[in-house]
């Protein structure tokens, strides 16, 4: 999840936990707020009753008038209930059913003189009153109709007020922070674009003192050193390649004239011999290291061209054949590969020359065999080759270093060489988006798989 979402989440998580108790104190309140006013209305509807009481003089004959001439102007849906002291009941607004009570609040009323029930369905309103030097005890009961019908429209309200509320801040919220965070963005999208071949371009700064103007400018500052060490070593690797190149070629060539001319015995034949492979090898090394400083990942691609992967295979073998010529090559196109396939790939073929001059120069170092064998697959998305040698495998503790800067096995310890062959070639296929991988699926069977995508 990218930054920006998640302040934007962040936001409308901690706005809407604040939203919604707000919605529910509001409804809380609301609700305090009704149960206080429907109580109010059972006082003020007990005093009305208990006025009349006191001024009526005949109870019986004029309750049912005066009732019936005052009902729901106060409450809704109200029920009275009148009794005596005696608790005995004298009148009642119920009509046509029978009259049933709760013995046991009206014991209470002599006690506590009021109770009100406001979890009873209808709600309750009960108190004991003294009108006349006489105790009446007067039941009032109703339904908050009014009330709880706002109360359910207040509590459908909030709902919708909260979730439209979530939205909208959700929206917003990431709206501007992603209008924040676009410089931080840009800064980001200019950075990817530097290169080692790119490390002089310097980040545009705004004039300004916020932590994005600040991070370009230490980024540009970061950059100009790098630029300066990476140059260093750069120029360094390429002037040390080229300047040991040209006494190389001419301790190979004079080698050469010196073996092919020269009358020696067969143990100094022998030694020339031996020399004369370890001079192609730091030559092979030499040009590897000089190829290499003029490319890298971004900039390689530029410069692609249509290689022919087997032709790229022959030269190579013909170049390794110059210093072993007992080296056999099996080449082979699979099955898989239809008869219409074109066996090329993208990319530069000086680079991949190297690559299978040091798969063939490991097998003719290390094999027990003279014979290296190269399978070639073709389908509608990958180019895979296989070169396969015999001889001692790499353990599988080993095998996880293989690829590294001067790693050389239990079984290369008898044997010359720098260390670097397979480091050089895996960053070239890096360069060419492709991987290799080592495995020994039998036993003195070394196989190096390669696969290019297409």
């Amino acid at each position: 999840m990218s930054l920006k979402r998640k302040i934007a989440l962040t936001i409308s998580i901690a706005f809407s936990l604040l939203f919604g108790m707000v919605m529910a104190v509001i409804y809380l309140s609301f609700n305090d707020f009704r149960r206080d006013e429907f109580k109010e209305r059972f006082r003020q509807r007990l005093e009305f009753t208990s006025h009349f009481i006191s001024r009526s003089k005949d109870f019986e004959e004029e309750a049912p008038i005066f009732f019936n001439e005052n009902s729901d102007n106060i409450l809704l849906n109200e029920k009275i209930l009148i009794f005596n002291e005696n608790k005995e009941l004298i009148y009642s607004t119920i009509k046509d059913r029978n009259v049933t009570w709760d013995e046991a609040m009206l014991k209470e009323l002599d006690h506590k003189k009021i109770i009100y029930t406001e979890k009873t369905v209808p709600e309750i309103y009960a108190a004991l009153r003294n009108i006349n030097g006489e105790n009446y005890y007067i039941l009032t009961s109703a339904f908050d109709t009014n009330g709880k019908s706002k109360l359910t429209y207040l509590k459908y309200l909030l709902i919708l007020a909260y979730v439209l509320s979530t939205l909208l801040i959700g929206f917003f919220s990431y709206y501007f922070v992603e209008k924040f965070l676009r410089p931080l963005e840009d800064l980001n999208q200019e950075i990817s674009e530097v290169t080692a071949h790119k490390l002089t371009t310097q980040i545009p700064v705004q004039h300004s003192n916020d932590e994005v103007g600040v991070l370009a400018n230490s980024f540009n500052t970061m950059i100009a050193r790098l630029n300066d060490v990476f140059q260093s070593q750069k120029d360094f690797t390429a002037s040390a390649s080229h300047e040991i190149r040209t006494p190389i070629t001419r301790m190979a060539f004079q080698l050469e004239n010196l073996i092919k001319f020269g009358e020696h015995s067969p143990e100094t034949l022998l030694s020339l011999q031996r020399i004369q492979r370890d001079v192609y090898q730091l030559s092979e090394l030499t040009n590897s290291l000089l190829l290499l400083t003029k490319f890298d990942k971004e900039n390689i691609q530029s410069i692609y061209e249509e290689v022919r992967i087997d032709e790229a295979i022959f030269e190579a073998f013909e170049g390794v054949e110059k210093s072993y010529p007992e080296l056999r090559l099996d080449f082979l196109i699979t099955e898989e590969t239809s008869e219409n396939a074109l066996l090329t790939i993208n990319g530069i073929q000086s680079l991949l020359i190297i690559v299978f001059i040091n798969l063939f120069k490991n097998a003719a170092v290390y094999s027990d065999s003279t014979k290296v064998k190269v399978l070639l697959t073709e389908t509608n998305d990958h180019v895979t080759v296989e070169v396969i040698s015999q001889g001692n495998t790499i353990p599988e503790e080993e095998q996880a270093k293989l690829f590294e800067a001067f790693t050389r096995g239990n079984n290369a310890q008898n044997i010359s060489g720098s260390g670097l062959g397979l480091r050089i070639v895996k960053r070239i296929l890096e360069y060419h988006d492709a991987e290799i991988w080592y495995s020994s699926p039998a036993e003195n069977l070394n196989t190096f798989t390669i696969i290019f995508k297409k």
